[in-house]
Order: C-alpha cells, then sequence, then structure tokens
C-alpha cells in the first residue's frame, strides 16, 4: 500500500478523533446547582456556531435543558457530513446535520438514525449582489457561480436548474473551497455562490456592506428537509430515555428561541472565536426562524416531521444521485422517538 493511500485512510479517522476531542466528553452524569441527577451529553453541531444555532445556546441559558435531565455540552463542527461519521461512530452523543448528509451516511453504512429534522424548508439558494440584477433562474443563463463539488447543493442545483427550465449547461458551476465562496463573489471571480440563506448571505452582506440577493430553492419549486437531531444507532438502543428527552429539549428550545430572538441570540455570546457579528447572527437567526415548517406540519411544535416530507426528501436525494439504494422512511428517521419527545 502506498504512503498516499495509508494517508488517505487515516485522515477521515484523524478528523472524526479531532471532532470528539476535549474536556466535554459526555457520558454519565453531573448534578445542577439544585441537587438534580443530568446525564451529560454532548451534541456536535454541523458546522461552528452561528446564528442558527441560537436555540441551544439559549435553551442552556434557560436550563431547558437541565429541566430535561441533561447537562449539555455543545462542540463545533467541520461540516454535516463528518458531523454524521462522528455521530454514528459514538464519539458524539448527538449530531446537528443537513438531512441529505444523514441519507448518504445510511447509505454508505454508518449506523445513525435522524430524531427529528428542524429545518423542513430548505435554506438552500443561489446568493448574488443585488446589483447583478438577478430576478428568476432564467436570469442565472451565463453566470458563473461559486460551488463545492460533491456537496449537496452542487448535487441539488441541477435538479433546481430542470425544474426551472434552464439547462445545467446555462450556468457554470465554478469548484471553489467552502470557506472562499463568499470572497469569490466579493472580489468579481464569480457573479454568486451556492449556499444557505441563513448563513453565507448575511455573512457576505456585513463583509460586503452590499445587499444580498436569493433565489431559494423552495420558492422555485424544490424544497427538501435540512438540518435536524441525530445520533448514532448503538447509542438510541442504549440511552432511549435520553435521547427522548433530548428530543423535548431541543424542541422546546427552539420554540422559546422562537419568543424571544434577541436573547437567544445573545445567548451565543462567547460561543466561538469564529462567532459572526450580533447582526449576523440576529439575521441569520431570523431567517432560521422561518424555515421550521412545511405546509404539513405548520402550527406544530418544532422537529415534528411527517413520513410524506420523508419521502419527497428522499425522493429529491435519490434523483441527485446523493442516496444511491433509497430505503424506507423508518431507516432515516426514528419516529417512535420523535412521538415520545
Amino acid at each position: 500500500m502506498t504512503a498516499r493511500r495509508v494517508l488517505t485512510g487515516l485522515v477521515p479517522l484523524l478528523l472524526l478523533a479531532a471532532t470528539a476531542c476535549g474536556d466535554d466528553g459526555g457520558g454519565g452524569e453531573s448534578t445542577s446547582e439544585s441537587g438534580k441527577k443530568l446525564n451529560k451529553v454532548t451534541l456536535t453541531l454541523n458546522w461552528y456556531p452561528y446564528g442558527e444555532h441560537a436555540p441551544f445556546y439559549y435553551g442552556k441559558a434557560q436550563k431547558i435543558f437541565e429541566k430535561h435531565g441533561i447537562d449539555l455540552a455543545i462542540r463545533a463542527g467541520q461540516g454535516s457530513q463528518k458531523t454524521v461519521q462522528a455521530t454514528g461512530a459514538g464519539q458524539s452523543d448527538f449530531g446537528w446535520a443537513d438531512t441529505p448528509a444523514l441519507l448518504g451516511g445510511v447509505d454508505s453504512g454508518v449506523k445513525v438514525k435522524s430524531l427529528g429534522v428542524f429545518l423542513q424548508t430548505t435554506p438552500s439558494s443561489v446568493q448574488f449582489f443585488t446589483a447583478q440584477d438577478i430576478k428568476t433562474p432564467a436570469d442565472l443563463k451565463g453566470k458563473t457561480i461559486a460551488g463545492t463539488a460533491g456537496d449537496a447543493l452542487s448535487k441539488t442545483f441541477p435538479v433546481f436548474l430542470r425544474k426551472n427550465d434552464v439547462g445545467q449547461s446555462d450556468v457554470k458551476v465554478q469548484n471553489t473551497d467552502p470557506a472562499g465562496k463568499i470572497a469569490a463573489v466579493i472580489s468579481g471571480k464569480t457573479d454568486g455562490l451556492l449556499g444557505y440563506a441563513s448563513d453565507q448571505g448575511p455573512i457576505m452582506a456585513d463583509k460586503a456592506k452590499k445587499e444580498v440577493g436569493y433565489l431559494r430553492f423552495a420558492d422555485h419549486g424544490l424544497n427538501f428537509y435540512s438540518n435536524g437531531l441525530i445520533t448514532g444507532t448503538r447509542y438510541l438502543a442504549d440511552n432511549g430515555d435520553v435521547a427522548t428527552r433530548m428530543v423535548k429539549a431541543v424542541s422546546e428550545s427552539f420554540a422559546a428561541a422562537q419568543q424571544a430572538p434577541g436573547p437567544a441570540v445573545a445567548a451565543m455570546a462567547g460561543a466561538s472565536e469564529q462567532l459572526p457579528p450580533q447582526k449576523v447572527l440576529s439575521e441569520q437567526f431570523a431567517t432560521t426562524v422561518t424555515l421550521l415548517h412545511t405546509p404539513a406540519t405548520r402550527g406544530k411544535a418544532p422537529g415534528v416531521n411527517t413520513d410524506g416530507d420523508w419521502q419527497r426528501t428522499i425522493d429529491v436525494f435519490a434523483e441527485a444521485g446523493v442516496v444511491k439504494n433509497p430505503k424506507k422512511v423508518s431507516d432515516y428517521w426514528d419516529a417512535a422517538v420523535a412521538a415520545k419527545g
């Protein structure tokens, strides 16, 4: 075996170890100030903290997790795919990850399940400065868009174009590192980027001091599940009661944060050295709360899912090639735990 192959094989393991390391490990118990016994659990995010994650920090600050018997440690992530891998490997008790990464992970044998998707309207979008005068998908013809090869956005973009009668060859997608997409647009190397309306857009507007426009996939005929709560199947089998309480705590935290957006964002202070400015966090969270439901779940608690919405999501990613061997909804989502939550 060549040295390159050895190193390539080791990289995912090293990344998983890096995600799992730290002195805030899950497992065991702690005691609250009031003397209540708490289960210590870890939650690995999909990325470094940004506005979408405010409910977790607010839930901690308001002792919502403590109310449900949970001592929560929140860890930054390095992309949904790595979060899915780490959670499936038992190196994080819970994860916050994009549904296509979960689908792809299960498809490739990762032992992980969703406990409920919270961002049920996808934030996937084409983002650009409004000076580009892009109003409809047809206006993308002849444009160059920054995307990252292999990620869910780049794989679903052709589906988005087809649904809007735009040829894939009419739009150039320039392969760009995730961290470099905003810089590519600001520098004029690309006309726009593929990103999340709840993430990159407000950051780009703040950095460039220019208004950002969006073509949201969901507004143009293509919706699917996005970020949600996941856990490993082994952890779920051994800690079903903790998982049920975690679902309840996350749902209650989202509901509470939605009612108090200012305090929820303020609760993120000090969460990360990479934390965006508070104005950006506020805009990110304001967009996040618009993504919590589909028509089938409107009026229900955050995190309530339906089989129909799951099946539509699976179908989209089967069409996009993310899922090679589509399985039953129950292979991806544990509805029983969600129902108890």
